[in-house]
């Protein structure tokens, strides 16, 4: 079986499924969204956009 080493280094190998996410014109902050249910999950307050998480246009 392919590992990707070093093992238990906590990076993600490809992006988060069922994801996606978009940028709140009123604050800036980025909130992720649930593609199969189109709930917001969550939300970032330091402005910057969720790692791994496709962005929405």
């Amino acid at each position: 079986m392919a590992k990707n080493p070093p093992i238990g280094d906590g990076h993600r190998n490809g992006a988060v499924r069922d994801r996606s996410q978009v940028q709140n014109p009123v604050n800036g902050n980025w909130i992720k969204r649930d593609t199969i249910t189109g709930r917001f999950i969550d939300q970032k307050s330091d402005g910057t956009p969720f790692k791994g998480v496709r962005k929405e246009k």
